[in-house]
């Protein structure tokens, strides 16, 4: 997870704790958590740079709607990523 930009951890974390998010689900909690809005053209390709890596896999629902789930390594990277932070941020929270 190294690799991934704060947005596309923000967006596999989103994606994590949703029932098979589609797009637009992920989009509208980001919006919330950043307070402004995101452009299609900067939501779509990070998403699919994560399929890509393997963290994310993408399904379809119907013709026009895509929905995306974490697969297993995506989930172990999430973990493994707490446990990294919490020995830096736990003695202070």
């Amino acid at each position: 997870m190294y690799d991934l930009t704060g947005f596309q951890r923000d967006l596999l974390y989103v994606a994590a704790g949703l029932d098979e998010p589609h797009g637009l689900a992920i989009k509208d909690e980001l919006e919330k958590y950043y307070e402004v809005e995101i452009h299609h053209g900067r939501l779509y390709p990070n998403l699919d740079t994560i399929v890509d890596k393997g963290l994310l896999e993408k399904g379809e629902k119907d013709r026009r709607t895509n929905v995306y789930s974490v697969t297993r390594r995506g989930r172990r990277e999430i973990e493994d990523r707490r446990d990294w932070e919490s020995q830096y941020v736990e003695d202070i929270l």
